[in-house]
């Protein structure tokens, strides 16, 4: 039975993790150029640490994770770490978050574990040269093999994640849309947030929910409207006759907080029960310092009961109001 209930009436039933706070790439909108000043090892929460605190909040009614980065798949033995998550039995469902670099090696022993239900392909751009604009990195080429792997996928379900830039790639989201027409792909068109290692910069120009659909719209002559499940984050759409959807999250303006059913775990250990607050606690040193299970699981059914109702609330009340994170440090 559910046990993870906040003031606001919403259950909480959905946990992102970190594994990592490193990544691969180098994206202009996830990490200044130099990169992150990446932990310790001795400060990531070990996998043993992150099994225990998924099996805790599991107990409590969580039956469904996502693992992030980072870039999961650059912590060595992050697959055994999946394999062992697998077995647990109150989990209906974990989804992974991946740019797709180090994927291909591991997709078929992925497809092996029934509980990853799909894989979110974080890309930008269907151009090599653009792709290596955003991400500062040459990676196309092992991307796009992952694309092709997970396309024919016939128990992995594939989501884009595009996260729309102002004067970058726009010009590629009607090329991404026509990707769902002969494949079964869910296209994500995100939002661009100020989580990029350096600070909100001049967001005059955002392309937000508003300015996407209306682009899409010039575009299309029908669009589908889809119906979603309650605590979903993106409002959904098909073109008719296409076999995939597409889809737009409202990130940064946080249409969706009314819904929400999520709470959010770092690479480090600190609890955040919001994408927009600067952390609640860290369940890492609060593991390290000789916390039972039921401590644990009072600290969480107390915290999550004052989750802050919506993203801006959570902003507001920061005690550093510049948001200057990473969203490779958070967790994407």
């Amino acid at each position: 039975m559910n046990q993870l209930f906040d003031k606001h009436g919403r259950t909480i039933n959905y946990l992102r993790l970190a594994i990592t706070d490193r990544c691969n790439l180098r994206c202009q909108y996830c990490m200044p150029e130099i990169g992150n000043k990446f932990v310790e090892r001795k400060q990531l929460l070990t996998f043993k640490e992150m099994y225990r605190i998924t099996r805790v909040l599991s107990e409590l009614g969580v039956n469904k994770v996502r693992l992030t980065g980072g870039e999961p798949f650059v912590r060595h033995d992050f697959m055994n770490f999946l394999e062992m998550l697998s077995f647990n039995e109150n989990l209906e469902e974990i989804n992974i978050t991946t740019n797709g670099v180090l994927l291909p090696k591991y997709l078929p022993e992925i497809e092996k574990l029934n509980k990853i239900k799909s894989i979110n392909l974080s890309l930008d751009t269907l151009k090599a040269n653009r792709f290596k604009e955003i991400t500062r990195q040459d990676s196309f080429v092992k991307v796009m093999e992952s694309l092709d792997y997970l396309k024919s996928s016939k128990k992995i379900q594939l989501k884009l994640n595009f996260v729309v830039q102002s004067g970058v790639n726009t010009d590629e989201i009607i090329d991404f849309i026509e990707l769902t027409k002969n494949e079964n792909i869910a296209v994500r068109f995100i939002e661009e947030m100020p989580f990029n290692g350096v600070g909100q910069k001049d967001f005059n120009q955002l392309w937000d929910f508003k300015t996407i659909i209306a682009h899409i719209q010039q575009h299309y002559s029908v669009i589908e409207a889809l119906s979603s499940v309650k605590s979903s984050t993106s409002i959904n759409y098909k073109i008719p006759t296409y076999k995939g959807t597409f889809g737009i999250i409202p990130a940064f303006t946080r249409t969706f907080c009314n819904d929400c059913n999520r709470i959010r775990i770092t690479s480090t250990g600190m609890f955040k029960n919001c994408l927009f607050d600067e952390g609640v606690f860290s369940v890492r040193d609060f593991l390290r310092n000789g916390a039972n299970d039921d401590d644990l699981k009072d600290l969480f059914i107390k915290t999550v009961h004052h989750k802050p109702e919506n993203g801006f609330v959570a902003e507001a009340n920061r005690k550093v109001s510049l948001i200057s994170e990473s969203m490779s440090n958070i967790g994407g």
